[in-house]
Parts: structure tokens; C-alpha cells; sequence
């Protein structure tokens, strides 16, 4: 059927290269490309012909890793934020650097509380339930229990917040998700609280008074 249809442009030429390989017919309607949009056609169909190649150009994994995110991000209530507004609205690792509050970052030992700091003053519990509520899964009433903010509105822990979180696992992802998370035009310094020794912890020992 292909070489039927380039019969109709140019007789004698395809003919004189009928019993070629793929490219030299290639090579053909790449010149006929100009004439009319016919030449289009053909080539798609000298495509299909071939298409063991080229059906292989465009890998797609990159695809199959935003469908993955898209479908987290779907399981995520819409009254938290998203993942796309928490990457972009986060510092990069060189902006970080130049802010203070960053110099000598230190995680911290991993568990299921979260400390934040330089939150600005217009945050409110809500402000901070609408970015780390993402990481819980409120149809458990055990994750839905664990689920705990404590914001510093006074005195010199203004500024500060502890976050109970459900496992480590969601602290742990939250810390990298958030850190750096500029929220009301300033990044927030998020690190696992050291609530587990509260001897070795004065902020914590603070805030029990």
C-alpha cells in the first residue's frame, strides 16, 4: 500500500528506488517534504514500518515518576498543601546558605517530633495543620490522636512550634519536605525535637514552665 501511494508522486523516481532499504525511501520524501503535505503521510508511514526503532527514542520513566507523585498528591485531602506548592515555595540548598538561621543546620535524631523555628508572626496553628497535615492520615483516630501542634505565640519562645506526627517515618518526611518551606516571607528551620531527653533539651525545659 505504501509504495502504491508514492506511485502517485513522481513515477519514475520511486520506482527506480523501490527495491532500496528504509533510508534511501526516507531520503525521498524528506525531498518531497516541500511539494505537499501528501509527503508527510508517507513518512509517517515509512515510521510505522520501521518502528522497532524508533518506538524506543523517548524512554518513559520520567513519565511514570510524575504519575507517581500525581497519584500521592491525589491521596492527599485538598485542605492540605500540595506537593508541587511545598517545592516551590521551598529554598534550595545555595538560598538556604544564605540566611543565618540555617549556618550550622543540624537534623537532629530521628522521630516522630518535629521542631520548627523562624516562623514568622502572623503564623497560626492552622498555617502550620495545613503544611504538616499532609502527613497525616486523619481515618485513623490513632494517627489522628498523635496529630499534635504546639506554636510559641509569647515570651522567648515566640516563633517556635512542636509537632507530634504519627510515626517517624511521616517526621522524617515532613522535615525534608518543609525545611526551608518560606511561609509568610520566611523559611521555616525544621529539625526533630530533642523532646526524648528533655535533661539535655533547655528550649523543652522552657517550655514546661
Amino acid at each position: 500500500d505504501v509504495f502504491e501511494q508514492l506511485q502517485h508522486v513522481g513515477h519514475k523516481k520511486i520506482e527506480f528506488h523501490i527495491s532500496t532499504e528504509i533510508p534511501a525511501v526516507l531520503q525521498i520524501n524528506s525531498e518531497k517534504e516541500e511539494k505537499n503535505g501528501k509527503s508527510v503521510y508517507l513518512y509517517a508511514t515509512t515510521e510505522e514500518i520501521n518502528n522497532t526503532g524508533f518506538g524506543r527514542i523517548f524512554p518513559a520513566p520520567s513519565s511514570n515518576d510524575k504519575m507517581e507523585t500525581e497519584e500521592e498528591d491525589d491521596e492527599i485531602p485538598s485542605e492540605f498543601i500540595s506537593r508541587k506548592d511545598l517545592e516551590k515555595n521551598r529554598l534550595s540548598r545555595e538560598e538556604m546558605e544564605k540566611y543565618s538561621v540555617f549556618k550550622n543546620y543540624e537534623p537532629g535524631d530521628p522521630n516522630c517530633r518535629i521542631y520548627v523555628k523562624n516562623l514568622a508572626k502572623q503564623v497560626q496553628e492552622k498555617d502550620l495543620k495545613f503544611i504538616f497535615g499532609r502527613y497525616v492520615d486523619f481515618q485513623s483516630e490513632v494517627e489522628r490522636n498523635m496529630f499534635d501542634i504546639r506554636l510559641m505565640k509569647e515570651g522567648r519562645m515566640k516563633g517556635q512550634a512542636f509537632i507530634g506526627l504519627p510515626n517517624e517515618k511521616a517526621a522524617a518526611k515532613a522535615l525534608k519536605e518543609a525545611n526551608g518551606f518560606v511561609l509568610f516571607e520566611k523559611p521555616m528551620v525544621v529539625q526533630f525535637a530533642r523532646s526524648a531527653r528533655p535533661k539535655q533539651d533547655a528550649n523543652e525545659g522552657k517550655r514546661k514552665k
